[in-house]
């Protein structure tokens, strides 16, 4: 993890099909809506927050190369898609860097060939399966 989380501003989102732990993040490279695990009333603030992924990165499924080398959080139809730069240190484990901050993930079969250590990679994922956490610095 980075030693002092990524600052981004959350808000409420407000649609009665958006359970009440969903928020908007907008941060430097893009906005999604994510599961929120702070404090409710912490809602329409900035954070230092640290991500959490609770799915599986599979290569060519849901992880595939990147047509861009630069770091990206967005959303497409249902899906919420981190782009980022990949590092692979072994024990079924990967991190993807995104401006600086750097997410945790658990790899399942198949897994990242070496040569994509290093390389710029988008992985796609549902909203309630990525969480934000805020923390002090």
């Amino acid at each position: 993890m980075d030693d002092c989380g990524v600052l981004v501003e959350i808000e409420a989102v407000r649609q009665a099909s958006v359970p009440s732990e969903m928020v908007r993040v907008r941060s430097d490279v893009g906005t999604a809506v994510v599961l929120w695990q702070g404090d409710p009333g912490d809602v329409g603030r900035e954070h230092h927050v640290e991500w959490t992924v609770d799915d599986y990165m599979t290569w060519a499924g849901n992880t595939k190369p990147a047509a861009s080398a630069s770091s990206a959080v967005a959303e497409e139809g249902d899906q919420i898609i981190l782009r980022g730069r990949l590092s692979l240190p072994g024990d079924k484990a990967a991190f993807l860097e995104i401006a600086g901050s750097q997410i945790l993930f658990d790899l399942a079969d198949p897994l990242p060939p070496d040569e994509a250590d290093g390389t710029w990679v988008e992985v796609r994922l549902r909203p309630d399966s990525v969480s934000l956490w805020p923390h002090q610095i």
